[in-house]
């Protein structure tokens, strides 16, 4: 059975492996946790976010800390500004270290990025949103999308596949999708105006929703799941995490159970 798995690297980070891309020599993945860093609360300790008010040389150096233990190099890592869209940038050398260490710097109004360069890493920052990571290890592409209900919604982890179709040439029944640590079903409660944007999207929604009193639980991992399942990227190539950041607020950051001031875990992903 194919899981994710959460260990220590020698410097003191937490952070999390999916196996069906460990097992790839040609892909470096990981996603942190909130351990392992030097930030002060309520960031407490290993934030990567840099718009979250806290201080820029403690995230800088928490983002060192995260690419060493990864096993890539922080300052080649290309960022996006993560606005809840489906905007997806191909990232090409020229973008090289675009929000490393500057949040000025990430490349504006995206979610999702893809590439087909080697020691390019990408990555993106979540508390409770999706993260997906991508790897088509036919092809040597690979690609991350944040996706929140709203980008859940507009599919931007299928359409990030399908772009790497139109860019590379991916078949997505060669594509490997981990599904990380987010906000899971057990507590992410909704109301109406999100289940109808859901409905629309999806269609039937036995599957990803949960009615609860006078609202509705919703489960991001399954809707992300399907929509992989939609064109074409086979079942057991999709790992979910099935961790949820609300109920495990103690390894992960929440913006819900935080209350909106907490940091930011990140997802990387990397060609050799």
């Amino acid at each position: 059975m194919r899981n994710f798995v959460i260990e220590r690297n020698v410097n003191g980070v937490w952070f999390g492996m999916f196996d069906h891309f460990s097992s790839n020599l040609s892909i470096k993945h990981a996603i942190s946790t909130r351990l392992g860093g030097i930030s002060q609360s309520p960031f407490v300790s290993l934030n990567l976010g840099l718009h979250t008010g806290d201080e820029t040389v403690a995230v800088n150096d928490n983002r060192r800390r995260f690419c060493q233990a990864a096993g890539v190099n922080y300052k080649n890592v290309v960022t996006a500004e993560q606005t809840h869209s489906d905007n997806i940038a191909i990232v090409s050398r020229q973008d090289i270290g675009k929000g490393a260490t500057s949040f000025e710097t990430s490349i504006p109004n995206t979610d999702a990025l893809i590439t087909n360069i080697p020691d390019l890493p990408l990555m993106l920052f979540f508390a409770d949103c999706v993260p997906v990571l991508i790897a088509d290890p036919v092809r040597k592409v690979i690609g991350v999308s944040h996706a929140g209900w709203k980008g859940t919604v507009a599919k931007i982890g299928q359409k990030t596949i399908l772009k790497m179709q139109e860019e590379y040439n991916t078949n997505p029944a060669d594509c490997l999708v981990g599904i990380g640590p987010s906000i899971g079903p057990c507590c992410y409660e909704v109301d109406s105006p999100v289940i109808e944007k859901v409905k629309e999207s999806f269609g039937a929604l036995e599957k990803l929703v949960i009615p609860h009193q006078k609202s509705w639980h919703l489960d991001l991992w399954e809707a992300n799941k399907l929509q992989m399942q939609e064109i074409g990227v086979k079942t057991k190539n999709i790992i979910i995490s099935k961790i949820c950041t609300s109920c495990n607020n103690e390894l992960f950051f929440s913006y819900r159970a935080e209350h909106g001031k907490t940091g930011r875990i990140g997802a990387i992903i990397s060609l050799s």
